[in-house]
């Protein structure tokens, strides 16, 4: 499977990581048959590369704007002229808002999240100081709360119209902030694989999606519509992620889909049996010893992914079926060691791998290697070959 590698990469020193876009083609084209007629809006944290994000601005005919992950990467996009930005996280860093408020002054679409009174306090502050009009996206919480069990991410904290609606109240009182966006993240559906490991696992969890989109589609829609009571001009409704791409652009009330890890489609993705994309990133480590006839060693390769510890977190074989990771070692930081079945792996051989999850791997690497066919396609910096780092 790794052959084209072989040729297009035999010149590069390794660890190096690497970008093949054919994969990604056809991952934007699963992408937006998937979320047709909604408009995309891409997640730039699962891409982190300006390089990459103006390939898919070519590619893609429906792009609503962008995600964004904090005011610094915010800063450093407006500033390469990406526009129309939705900073997917409450922001509370007085410095670099009043720089975004500058180009809003300027005539840039920035729009800021938020949950509680506090972040439309330091908002409307800092928006009466500028005399400028702060827009902001109200983010709602619709994860599942089946009491044993709590099924989303604890991140806003309305959860219902009984403290949204204060909220809304508060809001009216301001002369400086104007609602143009509502975000409604289903992450028990979009982030959470129907086909782990565990059959059974997997078993409870289509149960629980199926019942939990029927609760996101319910108080979602109904969120919607009392907020609109309030603000009826309202620009976007946000929602949705790689795994419920086609759920989500099933519901009326939503305008918009972020989408981020479908392009590269990631290790972890591998898990939802619906998506049926194609493994478009990882990276390449160099065989350096062989301590045993079916063990041999990587130097590199210890790059988990965030998120709950867990081996799902490690770096996925791009040829799963002839190699694993030994479990009293794992992927380590300076050299990992791997039980080889099935294949001839020599010292000076290389490995490849995926990360686990999206644009994290960039955060390791300062571009991404490009293939093309089997032809070598030259490099895309990340942001970190821009000398950029957020978090």
């Amino acid at each position: 499977m790794t052959t084209r590698f072989q040729q297009a990469f035999n010149r590069l020193e390794r660890p190096f990581a690497w970008l093949d876009l054919d994969a990604l083609d056809h991952n934007i084209s699963k992408v937006q048959q998937a979320c047709a007629p909604k408009k995309i809006r891409i997640a730039t944290k699962s891409i982190r590369s300006v390089e990459v994000l103006h390939y898919l601005q070519q590619k893609l005919s429906n792009i609503a704007g962008y995600m964004t992950f904090t005011a610094a990467e915010t800063l450093f996009l407006l500033e390469q002229q990406f526009d129309d930005v939705l900073i997917g996280y409450p922001i509370m860093e007085e410095i670099a808002v009043r720089q975004l408020l500058q180009f809003v002054k300027d005539g840039r679409t920035i729009t800021f999240m938020v949950d509680c009174h506090e972040h439309i306090a330091f908002l409307e502050k800092l928006g009466a100081e500028l005399e400028v009009k702060v827009s902001i996206c109200i983010d709602i919480n619709v994860s599942t709360d089946f009491k044993v069990l709590y099924f989303g991410t604890k991140r806003s904290s309305l959860h219902s119209l009984e403290l949204i609606t204060p909220l809304l109240y508060y809001i009216k009182e301001q002369s400086h902030i104007e609602v143009v966006g509502v975000m409604g993240y289903e992450a028990q559906i979009a982030g959470v694989g129907n086909r782990p490991a565990s059959a059974l696992k997997g078993k409870l969890i289509d149960v629980m999606q199926t019942q939990a989109k029927k609760q996101v589609t319910q108080f979602r829609r109904l969120a919607i519509a009392h907020i609109k009571a309030y603000f009826p001009h309202v620009r976007f409704v946000n929602g949705g992620g790689t795994g419920s791409m086609t759920y989500t652009a099933e519901q009326k009330e939503v305008t918009e889909i972020t989408v981020g890890s479908a392009f590269y489609a990631p290790a972890l993705f591998d898990q939802f049996a619906h998506l049926q994309l194609a493994k478009a990133t990882g990276f390449a480590l160099r065989v350096t010893r062989k301590p045993a006839p079916q063990i041999v060693v990587c130097h590199g390769g210890g790059y988990p992914a965030s998120g709950a510890i867990a081996t799902d977190r490690y770096p996925a074989f791009y040829e799963p079926a002839y190699f694993a990771f030994l479990g009293l070692e794992g992927a380590g930081e300076v050299q990992t060691p791997i039980k080889v079945k099935g294949k001839t792996i020599a010292i000076g051989d290389t490995i490849y791998f995926r990360h686990a999850k999206a644009g994290e791997l960039c955060e390791r690497f300062p571009a991404l290697h490009v293939i093309r066919g089997d032809q070598y396609g030259g490099s895309l910096t990340t942001y970190r070959g821009d000398g950029q780092c957020f978090l």
